[in-house]
């Protein structure tokens, strides 16, 4: 499993003082407050402030004193400490660790891997499904268990040959 998971987006400098704007990735924008400190362009900083408004995250580092080092970190990935992230109810994981998962129908036909999710109201999942990248959405039936631990998405093969776009 990955040390560090990406939490966000730096979008842009908000404002002269230094705060950035950052895309969250999270299931809300104030859950990047929790932690304490978060990495971006390798550099570990300091979460000195958190606030959020209209869906995004505002951050104030220590060392990005003002909008010219704000102006550094932006369209790079905020990354936290795995050790920093909250614990997740039964049925939720995080997304980092279902990449690289192998797809398996629920007759235990290997379809492919998992190459990422897409969040949305309807998760939408791309994989690598016999030489071409296949989407399908998370809806209802479709995705029967997810096992991060043995690596392993298990989909019900009707419903994903039904939904899937090869």
């Amino acid at each position: 499993m990955k040390k560090y998971l990406i939490i966000g987006t730096v979008l842009k400098p908000q404002g002269i003082r230094g705060e950035i704007k950052v895309m969250p990735q999270t299931d809300s924008p104030e859950d990047i407050g929790a932690f304490p400190f978060v990495s971006i362009g390798g550099a570990e900083y300091k979460v000195l402030a958190c606030r959020a408004a209209g869906g995004y995250a505002y951050l104030t580092l220590r060392g990005v004193a003002d909008r010219n080092a704000a102006e550094l970190l932006r369209g790079q990935e905020v990354l936290a400490d795995r050790e920093n992230m909250p614990e997740l109810p039964e049925d939720r994981v995080y997304i980092a660790d279902v990449i690289g998962c192998k797809l398996v129908t629920d007759e235990g036909e290997v379809l492919g891997e998992v190459l990422d999710v897409t969040p949305a109201r309807t998760d939408v999942y791309s994989a690598l499904v016999g030489g071409k990248t296949v989407l399908f959405p998370a809806a209802d039936g479709v995705i029967i268990s997810v096992d991060t631990q043995a690596g392993v998405v298990t989909v019900n093969g009707r419903r994903f040959n039904e939904v899937a776009l090869l």
